[in-house]
Formats: C-alpha cells, structure tokens, sequence
C-alpha cells in the first residue's frame, strides 16, 4: 500500500448545471490523476446557487464526490434542515451554534487509512451564528484521536488575512488548509514550513462567462443600479472546475505536493 493519499479539492459548486458539469468531467479527472479521495463544496449547488438539495447532494456523490462541505449558504435551501442529519457525507461548519442540525466533521476511511475532513466558517464579514473558528478547530484537534493522522480543513470565509492566519495556526497540526467562499482561484498554494498544505481560496466550480459563477448582466444591474437583484447561476461559456490536487503521506500526516489546477469542459 502507497502510503501516499491523493486529494482533490474542488471550489465551490455553482448551480445545479456544474453539478451536470462534475458527474460528466470528475470521473475521467480522478482516472488521469490516480485521485485517491475528493472533496467538493457543495452549498452553492441548488438550482438558484443558494443552499443543496437532496438531489444536488447525491448527483455529487454519485459522480465520485467522498465528501461535500458547505459554508455561509448551507441553511438557504430549507430541504437542507429535512435531511442534514440523515446523510453522513454532508458537513456544515463545525463552529455554528450546536443547536443547529448536521455535523461540522466526518472521517473516512480511504486506503486503510482515517481522514478527518473538518468545515469552519469565518468570523469576518460572514453574517452566520457562529463561535471563534480557532477556538473550535484547536478544541477538536485536542480531542482528536492519535489514529487519526490526516486531517483536511475547509475555511469557508471572506478575509483573506482570516484564513492566512488561520493557515499559521494549523500548521503542523493538519495536513492541509484549503480557502473556500470567494470563487476566485488565488495563486499562493505552498506548504507550509511544519508541512501544512494552503491556499487562500481554491476557486469555484462554475460557467466562465459569469460574475463569480452567476448571470453577468443580473450582476451588472446590481453595481450599475444599486438595486436589489436576483441573482442566477450563469451557464454560460465552458464549465470551469477551479481546485487543488494535494499528496499526503499517511503515517506523518504532512502535504508533501501540492498543485492548483483549473480545467474548462463543455457541458452537454
């Protein structure tokens, strides 16, 4: 057994035609890549870009998805409430008030080996009921158990200098710290100096001819009239699948490569 785990990250799901876009492209991607485990952020994926269904959640892991995180949005699609808890590779932020409905971690087993993959969502410019993300994450590493080695952290958040500094906190104590929320690609992806894989945000999964993922003329309205306006997932240009691929060494638990990758498909 390789005592290498290969991850794929893949950015935030917009709209329920990239969700289209994921089961016709990810299976060859995980082929041509050797992908040992995939994680998606799946709380744009409903028909509106708002929340995920029921539907949404098994089209992503019927396409070859192990685990889908979420964020500011998850709580947007009410179906969301109805089955959070009867699905177990669904997370919302683990550092949301506990009286709400679902699990902020799951571990799966992937080659013999336990992964941890943990959702935290900022505490700025993030309108959600949240508690400190350091304060929990360091809680529930101290409680985690010495078997588990390969820890993986979504940071669904806003600032930049948030999850930069949220990186330096987990280095040396996760393999890997991954930005989410913005659905722009940042080019900074390194590992850290104790091993810790990051980048600041890892992108989107979503049409190209959009304002980060949605319509570009309901987007436009917005700045050109500063009036409310709907907004709808684009599906326009070439299906964008924004992420990261990631090689941890199971026994240590350290990123050992890491790349971004940005792929365009045509979604028939």
């Amino acid at each position: 057994m390789s005592n290498i785990i290969r991850v794929l990250a893949l950015g935030d799901v917009i709209g329920h035609r990239s969700v289209e876009g994921i089961k016709q492209n990810l299976g060859a991607i995980k082929k041509a890549k050797m992908i040992d485990f995939v994680i998606a952020n799946g709380e744009n994926s409903s028909y509106n870009s708002l929340g995920i269904s029921r539907k949404n959640y098994e089209d992503l892991i019927g396409a070859g998805v192990d685990v889908i995180t979420s964020g500011n949005h998850i709580w947007k699609n009410k179906e969301t409430f109805e089955f959070i808890d009867k699905v177990d590779r669904l997370i919302r932020p683990l550092n949301y008030i506990p009286s709400l409905p679902g699990n902020g971690k799951v571990v799966i087993e992937v080659k013999g080996v336990k992964v941890c993959v943990i959702n935290l969502i900022g505490s700025t410019f993030m309108d959600a009921p949240f508690i400190s993300p350091f304060f929990v994450i360091q809680q529930e590493l101290n409680n985690l158990p010495e078997d588990v080695k390969v820890v993986i952290v979504d940071f669904h958040a806003e600032a930049t200098a948030e999850k930069v500094a949220m990186g330096w906190f987990l280095d040396g104590r996760v393999s890997l710290v991954f930005g989410t929320h913005t659905h722009v690609q940042t080019a900074d992806e390194k590992i850290l100096p104790n091993g810790t894989g990051y980048i600041t945000d890892i992108g989107m999964c979503g049409f190209t001819r959009s304002v980060i993922g949605d319509e570009v003329e309901r987007s436009l309205k917005r700045f050109l009239l500063g009036v409310p306006e709907r907004l709808s997932p684009s599906e326009e240009g070439n299906f964008q699948m924004n992420g990261i691929i990631v090689d941890i060494n199971a026994e240590t638990g350290k990123a050992v490569r890491i790349e971004r990758i940005s792929y365009e498909f045509q979604v028939y």
